[in-house]
């Protein structure tokens, strides 16, 4: 998907199965939309991924697709609790994101991740984030927050100045990624005919 829409490709490694069950628990312990930089960190170190070039690598991801107004909603009208925007939107992107979702709408309208280059896989992402128009809470954190100064900060400096090395970064993060808690044993997994379906 990634090398069609412009973006790096990566060598896939063969062998890993798939449960035969799904955990909502483990479901809980994946990086949210509104997730702040600190619990973003915390559940990529919990998953064995590094918790700022592979959290930035992988957010990077988000220059590719849509998501719906739901997940923008409180940071436009009611940041945590404030009834204010959050402060880190630009105030352009803002006025833009209000007209696109507005207050009483049913939060169902889809809107690019990317602003700017929304079906192109490239390092827009991180140039959107330098000016302040992360579309997701979990986004912007990894530049605004004041965490992000001597951590993920930097990293999306250097991705927002260089695709290559974004791209670099973005194939071994999937690498890795690939490769949590992978299952080989036949007794504890298969190999799906349908992936949303235990054979």
């Amino acid at each position: 998907m990634y090398m069609q829409s412009g973006g790096p490709g990566w060598s896939v490694l063969l062998g890993r199965l798939d449960g035969f069950t799904s955990n909502f628990f483990e479901a809980g312990k994946l990086p949210s939309p509104f997730d702040g930089l600190k619990n973003l960190k915390e559940k990529f170190r919990n998953a064995t991924l590094d918790d700022t070039t592979d959290l930035v690598a992988l957010s990077g991801a988000h220059t590719f697709g849509r998501v719906q107004c739901q997940f923008v909603t409180d940071r436009l009208y009611n940041f945590s609790g404030t009834n204010r925007p959050d402060p880190t939107l630009s105030p352009g992107y803002r006025t833009f994101l209000s007209q696109r979702c507005p207050r009483n709408g049913d939060g169902s309208s889809l809107n690019d991740l990317d602003p700017t280059t929304p079906d192109k896989f490239d390092k827009n992402y991180f140039t959107s984030l330098e000016v302040n128009r992360g579309f997701l809470q979990s986004d912007q954190e990894l530049k605004s927050d004041p965490l992000a100064v001597g951590t993920t900060a930097p990293i999306v400096d250097r991705f927002a100045g260089s695709q290559d090395a974004f791209f670099k970064a973005f194939a071994n993060s999937m690498i890795k990624m690939g490769n949590i808690r992978v299952i080989t044993d036949p007794s504890k997994g298969e190999v799906r005919k349908r992936c949303a379906f235990v054979n």
